[in-house]
């Protein structure tokens, strides 16, 4: 079985709903647990039934539509819960049915859980049943000691479960999974340097599938000759079975992906990219790609508003693949994977350089507060039109438009060069540039290779950064 590598407060987590199980009382509980796909959810949720020795049913929702029903009745009558014998020859039309016959199959006089895996597969079917939910969960579920745990993927929709007016709203406490940390995959994949532990974050996204398959002590590059020879590896896979699932039916969305992916980052270059899209289709595709949090949208981060949009992937390990891997899968199925790689040297650098801000930019928030430096209510960037200037670290007292900027900084991560005298200064001269700032705003230098420059307030390597997941 894969290791739980840094999913123990994850679990623990998961441990207290499941101690406010109330037998006595035969009060329920009810979570709703969300995450990026292919992070982890199922294989974390399996084992925490697993340690918690209780009975359980775990459903996982297909997009079989008619067929749903059936199948999640075979799971309860093939499940550990005490009462499955009464569903052996059951046939429930609905949800509704259903449901009644789960409350009827729960335990009374000990916790159960009841576990239901891609839930907004099945709200895609049918939207309204949310609410069939809810009314068996007020009327019979809660009144069990169950903990009902609801999964997804779909971000928003998940979000949107528990927000007013919706059908889980106060009756249900919400967790995210994240993706590995950095530390956390540096010890899986098992590097001892700080700075190859981001390299691997970058590539995995922090992933656990991906993160496991990489043999333990191989380098990167190894990694990359072993994995892109494999058409079936989970460096190559992972990628096209999320958007797949994501998106099955919106080649639009993906297309639009797909140049943010490349590199493209405004809205005018994206829609260029893209072929020339209507400037309304564009607006559709973003939205739909930042509200699936498949795409993050900034804005520049200073005391004056700007409708300078730029747009990443929010995920570092699709990123990657957008750029390196998914535009030449058919080169992976004619058993050239030597040309990626190549192509992976040659732009590993530049592509890097960038792929690490945001990295950078969390790990600078999770630190907070850091010595020498006043404390900042947001972490982001500045850039203008031009991109004369573009500064790599704005910390503000808030976001998106800042009443005070705290400090800023600037980024170089380059293997063999480090960050000098002249890359501050540079950051230094735009100091009267950016709305906010001024020559006394206190400087970070973040290097990956050192700092050789005198006059930051602070400077940041890889280990310092790697401090900001214990």
């Amino acid at each position: 079985m894969t290791r739980f590598v840094g999913r123990e407060k994850e679990l623990r987590a998961l441990q207290r709903p499941l101690d406010r199980v109330d037998v006595t009382d035969r009060r329920g509980q009810c979570l709703l647990m969300r995450g990026r796909r292919r992070v982890g959810k199922s294989h974390l949720v399996e084992e925490f039934t697993e340690r918690a020795g209780v009975p359980t049913v775990f459903f996982a929702a297909s997009r079989q539509q008619q067929r749903e029903v059936g199948l999640f009745v075979s799971e309860i009558a093939e499940s550990t819960l005490p009462g499955r014998d009464l569903l052996a020859a059951a046939n429930p039309q609905d949800w509704d049915a259903a449901l009644r016959l789960l409350a009827a199959a729960l335990p009374d006089d000990q916790r159960s859980i009841v576990v239901i895996d891609e839930f907004p597969y099945l709200l895609a079917d049918d939207p309204s049943l949310d609410a069939v939910f809810q009314k068996q969960w007020d009327r019979l579920l809660s009144k069990k000691p169950v903990l009902l745990i609801l999964v997804g993927s779909d971000l928003a929709m998940m979000e949107q479960l528990n927000t007013y007016g919706k059908a889980f709203y106060q009756r249900a406490t919400e967790m995210v999974i994240p993706p590995l940390s950095p530390v956390e995959t540096g010890e899986i994949v098992g590097v001892d340097n700080p700075a190859d532990a981001f390299d691997a974050f970058l590539v995995t996204g922090g992933l656990p599938l991906i993160c496991h398959e990489w043999p333990k002590g191989m380098t990167m590059w190894e990694y990359f000759t072993d994995a892109l020879h494999d058409p079936t590896s989970a460096l190559v896979v992972s990628a096209e079975r999320a958007l797949a699932a994501e998106f099955p039916d919106d080649a639009l969305a993906r297309t639009v992906l797909e140049q943010i992916g490349a590199g493209e980052r405004t809205f005018a270059n994206i829609q260029r990219a893209a072929g020339g899209l209507q400037p309304t289709s564009t607006t559709r595709a973003l939205k739909l790609l930042v509200g699936k949090r498949v795409v993050a949208r900034e804005v520049p981060l200073s005391t004056k508003p700007s409708r300078e949009s730029r747009y990443r992937v929010a995920d570092s390990y699709l990123r990657f693949w957008l750029q390196f891997i998914g535009p030449h899968f058919a080169e992976l199925e004619r058993g050239r994977g030597d040309r990626i790689v190549t192509r992976i040297t040659s732009g590993w650098e530049s592509w890097r350089g960038r792929a690490i801000e945001p990295v950078v930019r969390e790990a600078i928030n999770r630190l907070q507060p850091i010595g020498g430096l006043p404390e900042a209510g947001a972490v982001g960037g500045y850039w203008t039109r031009t991109n004369v200037p573009e500064i790599d670290i704005v910390g503000a007292d808030r976001e998106p438009v800042a009443n005070k900027i705290r400090f800023v900084g600037t980024i170089k991560w380059l293997e063999n060069s480090p960050l000098d005298q002249h890359d501050l200064n540079r950051l230094i001269g735009h100091l009267d540039d950016i709305p906010g700032t001024s020559k006394a705003t206190p400087t970070i230098a973040v290097s990956r290779s050192g700092v050789t420059a005198g006059g930051a307030a602070r400077t940041l390597g890889p280990e310092d950064l790697l401090s900001a997941w214990p």
